[in-house]
């Protein structure tokens, strides 16, 4: 492995999603290397966690983990520094600052953040809606929609749906098409809901080449056509002029970016 290569291991006592988010935000800023991760959820044994640091010793890996349970963070720390491992550890100071804070020692259970409560039914609903109304031009997706996002083919309209239902907003998306109308539901703009999204038409010009490259089709395909864009960019345009709503553009953000920016023009 070369010296611009590290891996990284995520360990957790549930999903791994935060110690993963921090260490993706952190490859981030180095763009030139390569950061492998390797994600080991459910580990909720002293005897798991001797398996995976020895194999973590193997591949020299970085650590981040997340353990509620104090014997089992000692475990790792102890362990990863006798191997010679850089680790992480996410709990050990948010725990200690909330319990001298409460003057309160944390129950060390596992998983209670994710019991079933209002707000994941909430966000399995919205998910489910999001699913549903997919791509779709109707007014009962629009009606019951917390947010309608409109915009041409392959402006993330998908991924942005999915992302902003799992926040528990029923997402619903309209692709706009020359060729098809759009319903009067999203016109009228009912409850000031629709938000739509734009892209470099150059950078959409090349995600749409890709497109056609993994469904096996020549990247001469009208869909990828520099002026078949521009008139779907045109007819766009008029109507998200028409309809009145707020436009962002994708070219340079993420989908959690874009997300922040959407959420920003429901807040009360």
């Amino acid at each position: 492995m070369s010296k611009d290569q590290i891996v990284a291991y995520i360990i957790s006592d549930c999903t791994g999603k935060t110690a993963k988010n921090l260490m993706e935000s952190t490859a981030g800023q180095f763009p030139n290397c390569e950061v492998e991760m390797k994600t080991f959820a459910f580990v909720r044994s002293i005897e798991k966690i001797t398996e995976v640091l020895k194999q973590a010793k193997e591949e020299n890996a970085i650590i981040a983990y997340t353990f509620v349970k104090s014997n089992m963070r000692k475990h790792l720390n102890q362990l990863a520094e006798s191997y010679g491992l850089k680790y992480v550890d996410m709990m050990e100071k948010p725990l200690g600052i909330v319990s001298e804070r409460l003057d309160t020692a944390p129950k060390e259970e596992f998983a209670l953040k994710y019991q079933l409560d209002d707000a994941y039914f909430k966000r399995i609903e919205a998910m489910e809606f999001t699913l549903q109304f997919d791509d779709l031009n109707e007014s009962k997706g629009y009606e019951e929609a917390d947010i309608v996002l409109v915009g041409v083919s392959r402006t993330s309209k998908t991924p942005l749906s999915v992302h902003l239902s799992y926040l528990g907003y029923k997402t619903a998306n309209v692709p706009l098409v020359p060729e098809v109308d759009v319903h009067p539901a999203v016109l009228e703009k009912k409850d000031n809901k629709v938000v739509g999204l734009t892209i470099d038409p150059k950078l959409l010009n090349d995600i749409r080449i890709e497109r056609l490259k993994k469904m096996g089709l020549g990247d001469d395909a009208t869909y990828a056509a520099k002026e078949r864009i521009d008139e779907e960019f045109k007819y766009a345009d008029s109507i998200m002029k028409e309809i009145g709503c707020p436009v962002i553009d994708v070219t340079d953000k993420n989908i959690e970016e874009t997300a922040v920016e959407v959420l920003s023009y429901f807040e009360d």
